[in-house]
């Protein structure tokens, strides 16, 4: 029997116990079902200890049944959230124009609404995109969004309510992903509802890493990050990526791992790894950086921190019960940054971690010391 069937029954019993007797000369009336919605909830309980055997982790539910709290520092919400962008795309139609003496990519841009980007691949430019009097340009039709001071690239995908990603392709972004505030961006087109679309829009790792940035003004650096939690810098204010590399990364905590990087035996892939921990665990940094993201906004992942460091690598943790960091904060490599716990789609305290260069996921354990 599962802890939760064993739960259910449980609860079964102690219901009966407050029922009454019926009284045999008063058939009872035939009722309808009492809606899921309408019964009380289950007890909070202890979580059972599992045998510390190595094992394929069990398969995930299609949602939680319940998602303890996280617990985390005060903070402003994220910069997609504290920064809206309102969909006032520019539609501009497919064209031809004839580049006039002294024009350049950016002022052709500017006149005719489509962004330097999608111009030059349209006429297949290359930077410093040198143009001559009497040249024959085409100007890709579409809608152009232009990125205001503070936008992000999730705050303009979920306004417009198209993934990410398809931004991304259409776009064709390359890392480090920052957009620049002025910048025109292309707006794939969709079939279903802004609205419909906007609602089902979810995040994922990867667009937190490739979106969650707020744009850079023009010949501004973003701001450094700071050694505490205290006085970082606002959400809506870029913040500057680590630029020394990670070197060796560290356990962030001891553990049985309960589940591997790679194809489970559904076919399912797994990004990273999950380590079985009591409630409360210390999770350390596995190697010094900027965090880029603490909160609970991927619903599977609960409690979560994003940490970039340099060479292009990012470490994820995940399930944690109690955020210790913010982000725009500099770690330090073993810092404590998070308490484990059980929270997200976890079925026991765990903690989900995940190492990644770039966009790809790398198996952790290839990265970590030998225990």
């Amino acid at each position: 029997m599962t802890r939760r069937a064993a739960r259910s029954a449980a609860l079964l019993l102690v219901l009966a116990g407050c029922i009454p007797a019926a009284d045999p000369r008063f058939p009872p009336p035939t009722a309808a079902p009492v809606p899921a919605a309408e019964l009380p909830p289950e007890p909070l309980s202890e979580p059972e200890q599992e045998p510390t055997v190595e094992a394929p982790h069990p398969a995930r539910p299609s949602r939680p049944t319940r998602r303890p709290p996280v617990e985390q520092l005060a903070a402003p919400r994220p910069a997609w959230e504290a920064a809206p962008v309102t969909p006032d795309a520019r539609l501009v139609r497919t064209q031809d124009v004839v580049v006039r003496s002294g024009d350049t990519l950016s002022a052709i841009a500017e006149r005719t609404g489509a962004s330097i980007t999608a111009i030059a691949r349209r006429n297949r430019l290359s930077s410093p995109y040198a143009l001559r009097a009497g040249q024959r340009l085409v100007i890709p039709g579409g809608r152009y969004h232009r990125v205001d001071p503070g936008q992000t690239g999730i705050g303009i995908a979920r306004a417009y309510g198209v993934p990410w990603s398809e931004v991304v392709a259409a776009n064709d972004l390359r890392e480090p992903f920052v957009l620049v505030t002025g910048q025109r961006i292309l707006i794939p087109s969709q079939t279903a509802s802004a609205a419909a679309r906007s609602a089902a829009f979810t995040l994922d790792v990867d667009t937190i890493l490739t979106g969650g940035e707020p744009a850079v003004a023009s010949g501004r650096a973003p701001v450094r990050p700071v050694k505490g939690a205290t006085n970082v810098p606002a959400t809506t204010v870029p913040v500057a990526p680590p630029s020394a590399a990670p070197g060796r990364f560290i356990w962030p905590l001891t553990g049985q791992i309960v589940r591997r990087f790679g194809t489970g035996r559904s076919g399912e892939r797994f990004d990273g790894i999950e380590i079985a921990v009591p409630s409360d665990t210390e999770v350390k940094a596995a190697a010094s950086g900027t965090v880029a993201y603490a909160g609970d906004g991927i619903a599977a992942l609960g409690g979560l921190v994003i940490v970039k460091h340099g060479d292009n690598w990012t470490s994820i943790y995940g399930h944690a019960g109690k955020l210790l960091v913010r982000r725009g904060q500099a770690v330090t490599r073993g810092q404590v940054i998070a308490l484990s716990g059980a929270t997200g789609f976890a079925d026991q305290p765990e903690l989900h971690f995940e190492l990644r260069r770039g966009r790809s996921p790398v198996d952790p354990v290839t990265q970590l010391p030998r225990r």
